[in-house]
């Protein structure tokens, strides 16, 4: 399989790091490597994002021009540019999820499974904790929780407290901690009368996502055009 990797920031280096025999990058687009889409010369089978938004147009164009799967493993877009996402979803398979790492794709599932059983009588709160230079808060994997706590539509998301802030029946708390090198942890807290649930997953190296883009790269050259997520490519949907 043939990489086009946007991105040589952190990221972009673990996933270098994490090719396997039958993986090739063919080229890296960043700053960091003074290149260009333009200065692509081989034929991707897949790029796989871990750059920002900023460079969402250079990717659009390159996919949408040549044919090419996506893998976008970047967060903090704008709506506007969500939107294009799902319009380049229409021309090329697009694979896009707030978080590669398979146990925070089983613990989203795990959320849908137990909130509908749970909303009526516990309060829920997700708290999301990352290292000193994440630039957005709170996490893709954080805003992909709470889209599994509100599947229905019926929570009203409150981000962080302060002042009189009494709580409401359908409130679900999202809060965000940011310090020294934590590489990610995210909890989702089910507090009711006399007992507390909490669902936990903590990241200890950034491997994990790396590796669970590559998975989820080489599912995706097989499919047709669509916007998919991790949990097409673990449960099969």
């Amino acid at each position: 399989m043939k990489i086009l990797l946007v991105g040589y920031g952190a990221m972009g280096k673990v996933v270098e790091s994490n090719t396997g025999e039958n993986e090739k990058i063919v080229a890296i687009i960043s700053p960091e490597t003074n290149t260009t889409f333009a200065d692509v010369k081989d034929k991707a089978d897949v790029v796989i994002d871990f750059s920002n938004p900023a460079l969402f147009d250079g990717v659009y164009d390159y996919a949408a021009k040549n044919s090419v799967p996506v893998v976008i493993a970047t967060t903090g877009y704008s709506d506007a540019q969500l939107k294009k996402i799902k319009e380049l979803s229409t021309k090329v398979p697009v694979l896009f999820s707030g978080n590669y790492s398979l146990g925070v794709i089983l613990l989203n599932r795990l959320v849908k499974l137990a909130t509908p059983v749970l909303k009526d009588t516990f309060d829920i709160e997700i708290i999301e904790k990352h290292h000193n230079k994440k630039v957005d808060a709170p996490s893709g994997t954080a805003k992909m929780l709470v889209n599994a706590v509100n599947a229905d539509g019926d929570m009203n998301i409150v981000y962080g407290r302060e002042g009189v802030a009494k709580r409401q029946k359908n409130d679900v708390g999202v809060h965000a901690i940011r310090g020294g090198t934590i590489v990610g942890e995210h909890q989702v807290i089910y507090a009711g009368t006399d007992e507390v649930l909490t669902l936990t997953h903590q990241a200890h190296s950034k491997a994990i996502f790396a590796k669970g883009a590559l998975k989820g790269a080489q599912w995706l050259v097989k499919k047709p055009n669509g916007l998919y997520n991790m949990e097409d490519v673990l449960f099969g949907e």
